[in-house]
């Protein structure tokens, strides 16, 4: 089959607007790819940060929730002993395990045990009767409130849920 019939064949087809559209797609790409060069090329006096350097590791921007980092610092809490429901799984014919409360491994753990808190929360919520409407902005402000209340929770309550998902890791 000869290139140029199938070549001609398409701009008959498209009218030729098949070549005009290929150079308009080339300048475009062309443009921002110039566009990202510069824009990572600049420097301001402010410099370019990604937001992996200006959130805290792990947490996005704009997430003002209190979280769990820095909650346990002493040196006591390197090796603390499982509370709440973790004590029950305990075998007396097995040595005790301890919890490092200052590890990211139990951060997360705690942060898996508020997202569970939080749940109970949410449903606890709906079955409550509200006397208006409430509009987007007081929904978002009630969810925010609940997050807090759930971390709260999970901080001071002693669940214990977090210390067995951090000694089945473990």
């Amino acid at each position: 089959m000869n290139v140029g019939l199938v070549s001609n064949t398409f701009s008959e087809i498209t009218n030729g607007q098949g070549a005009l559209a290929s150079a308009k797609n080339n300048a475009d790409s062309t443009k921002f790819s110039d566009l990202i060069k510069r824009m990572q090329s600049q420097n301001d006096g402010r410099g370019t940060v990604s937001s992996e350097q200006i959130a805290e590791n792990g947490r996005l921007n704009g997430d003002y929730s209190s979280g769990f980092s820095g909650t346990y610092t002493s040196s006591k809490d390197k090796v603390s002993a499982p509370v709440g429901a973790a004590i029950n799984q305990s075998n007396p014919h097995v040595h005790q395990k301890t919890i490092d409360r200052t590890s990211e491994l139990y951060e997360k753990s705690m942060e898996l045990e508020s997202y569970f808190v939080k749940q109970m929360l949410s449903a606890m919520r709906k079955t409550v009767m509200k006397s208006q409407e409430s509009d987007f902005a007081k929904q978002t402000y009630e969810d925010m409130l609940y997050d807090e209340y759930a971390t709260s929770m999970t901080k001071n309550a002693g669940f214990g849920l977090a210390d067995q998902i951090y000694l089945s890791l473990v």
